[in-house]
């Protein structure tokens, strides 16, 4: 075995340039021929004087028996030979009985002998989730898209490796790298060797997405409708942000604000995503990190290509009477929670249901004076619960913060300024998130104004508001043909865009973000976004067969599945390698069997030296 350099031309270019193949003789039909068996390109960067060392470290690692006198080799060396021998292995052609079950024509299965004390397992590599995730996107058409967008082979594997990376561990593109080229069997099961792919081109998988990212979108909606059917009536809108780790000063809309993550010491991105009922994603945009969130709505369906009378669906911070004018003019019906603070709710023209885990909610529909709006009044017994408990919380935080100031002003050395006790006042009443409006507080003083004597209160509860009416909430809607359940069902939707939040931070890598460049910091999102979408695919099909597992937990089963070399001694004394998948567990092989895709990914591969 040896390395030879060969000049070639390129066909597209003319340009001539030297590649470097790994070269072996072979005794072919009598004659000694020399055997390509890996091409290694034109940037292999190796020493020359270190070439006859990798060489001998490959035919070491594709022999069985351990060597008389080890070599000594760099590091360097030692990674490519690593990798070069795993790509012989994984490039060898079928056996003979996995060419039978693929329908061709065989020879009968061989059998050898081997020495089982001589069995070793290496190479292994993750394939479960890889497997499941190239199935997502083959039943979207994602590489065909991705080719009709003009983008090269090359890029388009790039592009893939970086999303299933995504979905299988999320994290940085540093962290996406090592996966790639260190742990997944993904390059096998897309014939491509990734366990060299420069950390560069991850980067520019972002900038390559973003340039396209509106075609993107826009394709990959259309085959989800395709594919299971789903009709464009209802659309969900929302935002959510997440944090930089770094000072992040030339990204201009990494801005601090108000932060779902108690993260206000770093600066913030927002994420704005439209969704269809079934949590698949319309359209995504990435605004400042102190985006108002209902400046956002016109700007994101603007253009959306929706159709007349298509619902919108909005969380009471987007629902601003500006905005329900806008989709009003623009020929949109909305379903929002109100913004209105007063609650009301009559039990005796109120109607009940039961959610879908068997709790009761109830409804009462209203039409508004100028019979343009329908008003849905709603009670839950565990929303009340909740909300008893959060101001008996506060009211209790208020009662003992004015215990204390009475109590302190008996001390002979307490400070009883009358601008100095309704200074700590406004801060207690500051601190108890709105539980002071509950309460009248007199403070008495002396006969000079200035000196407080006694602080007294008086808990005297404010009508129509949280206290009076727990668990009281408001929807409106200027749809005024849909009943009060129909109504109420399709405003819980919303829940689902918040559990698509949920899956990108905690499943798919959406936070922290550590680019510096606001073009990666985008197409970081974009990525966990696309991924979200394969993940969406593989969900959609589980529950239609009644599997109802989160992401994490559908992870954790497919992870366990791997890709392994097992290497034997014949008696001949040439080396036998066999590269396949483990058999799938239980779980996994349920799984599988649910989207219908092979339970052994990867086929199989052996290889004699």
């Amino acid at each position: 075995m040896y390395i030879r350099t060969t000049t070639t031309r390129s066909a597209s270019s003319g340009e001539s340039y030297v590649t470097h193949r790994l070269v072996a003789s072979r005794r072919v039909g009598g004659k000694v021929r020399q055997v390509t068996l890996l091409n290694l390109g034109r940037h292999f960067e190796l020493p020359k004087e270190r070439w006859p060392d990798l060489c001998a470290r490959i035919e070491q690692l594709l022999g069985a028996q351990a060597p008389l006198v080890a070599l000594n080799v760099s590091a360097a060396v030692e990674r490519l030979a690593q990798r070069y021998a795993a790509q012989l292995v994984a490039a060898a052609p079928p056996p003979p009985e996995a060419e039978a079950a693929a329908g061709q024509t065989a020879q009968p299965a061989a059998f050898v002998e081997v020495a089982p004390e001589s069995l070793q397992f290496v190479q292994p590599r993750s394939v479960g989730v890889e497997h499941a995730a190239l199935s997502a996107m083959q039943a979207l058409g994602f590489e065909t898209l991705l080719a009709s967008l003009g983008i090269n082979g090359i890029m388009r594997t790039a592009i893939i490796a970086s999303i299933v990376a995504r979905m299988a561990a999320p994290g940085s593109e540093l962290a996406s790298h090592r996966w790639i080229t260190g742990t997944s069997a993904l390059g096998e099961l897309l014939d491509a060797d990734l366990s060299g792919l420069p950390l560069w081109r991850l980067y520019k998988v972002s900038d390559v997405l973003l340039e396209h990212q509106e075609a993107i979108e826009q394709a990959l909606f259309g085959s989800v409708q395709s594919l299971f059917g789903f009709p464009a009536t209802v659309t969900l809108y929302d935002l959510t942000n997440t944090y930089f780790e770094g000072g992040q000063r030339a990204n201009e809309k990494a801005q601090r604000g108000h932060s779902k993550e108690q993260r206000t010491d770093c600066p913030l991105l927002t994420l704005g995503l439209v969704c269809d009922e079934s949590g698949f994603i319309r359209r995504s945009r990435v605004f400042a990190g102190n985006a108002v969130e209902w400046r956002t709505l016109a700007d994101m369906l603007a253009g959306l290509g929706a159709p007349a009378g298509a619902l919108v669906v909005m969380d009471r911070g987007i629902a601003t009477a500006a905005n329900l004018g806008w989709l009003a003019e623009q020929g949109y019906r909305y379903l929002v929670m109100s913004r209105e603070s007063a609650r009301h709710f009559d039990f005796e023209h109120a109607e009940s249901i039961n959610t879908s885990d068997g709790s009761p909610v109830s409804l009462q529909r209203e039409l508004s004076e100028d019979e343009t709006e329908v008003r849905l009044y709603c009670h839950s017994p565990a929303r009340e619960l909740k909300e008893r408990a959060m101001d008996e919380r506060f009211c209790k935080r208020f009662e003992a913060g004015l215990s204390r100031l009475a109590a302190g002003l008996t001390s002979a050395r307490a400070e009883r300024s009358k601008a100095l006790i309704d200074e700590r006042i406004g801060r207690l009443k500051a601190s108890c998130r709105g539980a002071a409006q509950h309460y009248t507080v007199t403070v008495d003083t002396d006969a000079s104004a200035t000196q407080v004597t006694a602080i007294r209160w008086e808990k005297t509860p404010r009508p129509n508001s949280r206290v009076t009416h727990p668990g009281v909430y408001c929807l409106r809607s200027n749809d005024l043909t849909w009943d009060a359940e129909r109504m109420w069902r399709t405003y819980v939707m919303l829940t689902d865009l918040e559990a698509v939040f949920r899956s990108l931070k905690s499943e798919l890598g959406l936070r922290p973000i550590y680019h510096s460049k606001q073009a990666r910091s985008d197409g970081h999102l974009f990525i966990s976004v696309l991924a979200y979408q394969f993940v969406q695919v593989l969900r959609t099909r589980l529950k239609a067969q009644g599997i109802h597992t989160s992401w994490s937990g559908l992870r954790d089963i497919l992870s366990v599945q791997r890709r392994v070399t097992a290497t034997f001694a014949q008696r001949d004394g040439r080396t036998l390698h066999v590269r396949k998948s483990t058999q799938p567990e239980p779980d996994l092989l349920c799984l599988y069997k649910a989207l219908d895709i092979a339970p052994l990914p990867g086929g199989t591969k052996k290889l004699v030296m």
